[in-house]
């Protein structure tokens, strides 16, 4: 087979396919069968995804076309920013459309109630007055603009008003226009009394909808004319130059403190505003009229997820989920356990606990010499970090790597940072110019015969609250070989070294791309050969052009492949003669599919990596990575069985993308059973019961 070149290669729209996921975010809240609190917690998970996308996918290609000339020297760049900007539009549209006529009227049904200023009754406004004049007004600062009133800095995601006035002011000048920003300190989401709640249910009032209420008071002899709440999105990605700062901890604390004042992406206004008061925004903010979203709703629903929580309704919300808890062992000694074998987490199906305590006994132990982690995402309370100041105030050599630049953890990493080195803990900041994304741990214990190495190794963070959301595995494992190896690791992250060669481990940026196409084109081998070549991978993004074009080559070579990516995917499957043997499907549910596993068949070797990479550009060049081998033949068998099979089955939370980049709902057909990959691994693996040690 003579090999593809490059015009031969087509690509899926990395940022359209992006958008997709959402679209799939957005079916879970118009789903009846799923509880209504859930439904309005998909709406607001999708509106937290596109203030990312547009802080960061959107800021980015508005910097790129900046750079040089503006779009019209970019016809492609500015075609792309319209195809994103019409799909948002459309989803913003129908995302509103989903909360105003399913969600809120079954809310209502349920007994829940969001009530606008219009629907209260005498005594609920009575209550409403009260609370604005003893708690909000004092806290309002309305700014007229005029030449010693300039239009204020307004921070990114903030919820504020523009009003415009008629009149003149108290020095009789005519301010047409005021500024008033909601207080941050403030709740979004208000819940009224019982007593005051509609039809014996609980009822709710919106900050925005009780200072539209009573904007007019704050503009005493003037008259309001109109007035819209407001929300401007701005650029959020953080920027050093890591070549030239002498300390990234404290350059970092300074660039914090401005990415609430980025440059502005996009403005979301109320859906009735006056097209002069949004234009006004927008020449304020720079903006054309394609980065203006008119919401028929709260500005930012993100924040209406705090009704999920305080209705307290458990019965409108998923039953309640305990995950499977490993056996006690005997005397509690998690190294003795690992001793025996090889230890399978897979989250949140199984407790995240067994990996505290593994750092915990590790902090405890006298005959545990050291313990290093990687900190990506751990979150502002953590047990795990408390552990390792705990045994670096015992003595014990603690080496935490710290990435500083996670993306909207960086506070919180300094925070941590800084409490490791009181405590005497070596602190480092992974590599300059790459993100250190690889989530390993390793204790190294003083036994009989030496030193011993016990290494944790995973595909997600370290961060137990995501942990009981997010799919992933670990494993717990003392082979000498791996230990050694994920010690290489660290020792290349704090000195900086080139990393000796690796027994098991496919480290990113210098050899995990290679080895996945070594291992994709060692199946296109086996297939040429005349016998099965298989690949299953399970991903989050696959937008890395040389992994797509192995696969098409493999799948030109008879390779069956089948690819779980939850989100963005460029590869277009199904493809004659270029992806006829290729099957993208992804998972939406109740849990974050965040899990990365390499399957190759390997003429019945059934390799099986575990990964904290995607098959993305920035996670195999840009990134400090690692993939792992799951080395027992049981574990294997689990992975296999947990992680691949019941996903491949699922035919009721499952999309199956087709060559055009549309997704498509995948039901059950004929006499088949409606089958959930994260519902069959609930009740397999999440029992409150003691779970036996595989």
């Amino acid at each position: 087979m003579t090999s593809m070149t490059k015009s031969q290669v087509s690509f899926l729209d990395r940022e359209l396919s992006q958008l997709a996921f959402n679209r799939r975010v957005m079916a879970q809240a118009e789903d009846p069968t799923i509880p209504v609190l859930e439904r309005l917690r998909y709406l607001c998970i999708m509106s937290s995804n596109l203030d990312e996308f547009f802080e960061v996918r959107v800021a980015s290609l508005l910097a790129a076309a900046s750079l040089d000339g503006g779009l019209d020297d970019h016809p492609a760049l500015a075609a792309s920013l319209e195809r994103v900007s019409n799909e948002c539009h459309e989803l913003v549209r129908r995302q509103y459309e989903i909360f105003n006529t399913a969600v809120l009227p079954e809310m209502k049904a349920q007994g829940i109630h969001i009530v606008r200023h219009s629907q209260r009754n005498e005594a609920q406004r009575a209550w409403v007055k009260d609370y604005f004049e003893r708690d909000v007004r004092p806290l309002l600062t309305p700014i007229g603009l005029d030449p010693a009133h300039p239009f204020p800095q307004v921070v990114n995601k903030s919820l504020n008003f523009i009003v415009a006035l008629n009149g003149k002011d108290a020095f009789g000048r005519g301010t047409a226009i005021a500024i008033v920003k909601a207080p941050r300190v403030l709740p979004r989401v208000i819940r009224l009394p019982d007593h005051l709640s509609k039809e014996e249910g609980i009822s709710f009032v919106l900050l925005s909808s009780v200072i539209h209420a009573h904007i007019a008071e704050l503009f005493a002899g003037r008259d309001v004319l109109a007035y819209s709440q407001f929300r401007v999105t701005r650029d959020s990605d953080l920027w050093v130059d890591e070549d030239e700062v002498k300390n990234l901890r404290q350059a970092l604390k300074g660039e914090l403190q401005g990415r609430a004042y980025g440059r502005s992406v996009r403005i979301e206004v109320a859906k009735n505003c006056p097209p002069e008061l949004s234009q006004f925004l927008l020449d304020q903010f720079g903006l054309d009229q394609t980065r203006l979203y008119r919401v028929d709703g709260p500005v930012n629903m993100v924040r209406l997820g705090e009704i999920v929580e305080q209705a307290r309704r458990p019965e409108l919300r998923f039953p309640p989920f305990t995950a499977g808890v490993l056996a006690k062992t005997v005397n509690n000694d998690i190294f003795a356990t690992i001793r025996k074998h090889d230890i399978l987490l897979h989250h949140p199906f199984q407790s995240f606990q067994t990996v505290i305590d593994f750092i915990r006994s590790a902090a405890l132990d006298p005959a545990v010499v050291a313990i290093k982690q990687t900190v990506y995402r751990t979150g502002m309370n953590s047990d795990l970090m408390e552990a390792l100041i705990a045994a670096a105030r015992s003595g014990k050599e603690v080496t935490v790597v710290v990435e500083l630049m996670a993306r909207f953890d960086e506070e919180a990493n300094i925070n941590w940072a800084d409490k490791l080195e009181q405590a005497g803990a070596q602190v480092v900041y992974g590599v300059v110019g790459l993100k250190t994304h690889a989530k390993i741990a390793l204790v190294i214990r003083r036994e009989e015969g030496g030193l011993a190495y016990y290494a944790h190794l995973g595909t997600g963070n370290y961060h137990p609250t995501t942990t009981k959301f997010y799919t992933d595995f670990g494993v717990l494992s003392c082979q000498p070989e791996l230990g050694r190896d994920v010690n290489e690791v660290f020792m290349h992250l704090t000195s900086l070294a080139k990393p000796q060669r690796m027994h098991h481990l496919w480290l990113a940026p210098f050899a995990l791309q290679d080895q996945i196409i070594k291992a994709i084109k060692n199946e296109a081998k086996i297939a040429k050969a005349g016998r099965p070549g298989r690949i299953i991978a399970k991903i989050n993004a696959l937008t890395d052009e040389p992994v797509i074009r192995a696969l098409y080559a493999a799948s030109r070579d008879g390779v069956k492949i089948d690819l779980i990516v939850r989100g963005a995917c460029m590869l277009k499957p199904g493809v004659p003669g270029l992806s006829e043997n290729i099957r993208v499907r992804s998972i939406i549910g109740r849990f974050l599919e965040h899990s990365r596993i390499y399957y190759f068949r390997n003429d019945l070797a059934h390799d099986v990596m575990l990964a904290s990479a995607d098959w993305m550009n920035r996670n195999l060049l840009r990134r400090i990575e690692v993939a792992f081998p799951v080395l027992d033949r049981a574990l294997k068998r689990r992975v296999v069985a947990e992680g691949l099979t019941p996903y491949l089955k699922d035919n009721s939370n499952a999309w199956e993308l087709d060559d055009h980049g549309v997704y498509h709902r995948r039901k059950p057909r004929g006499k088949q059973k409606p089958f959930s990959a994260q519902q069959h691994l609930m009740e397999s693996l999440g029992t409150p019961a003691a779970m036996p040690v595989e």
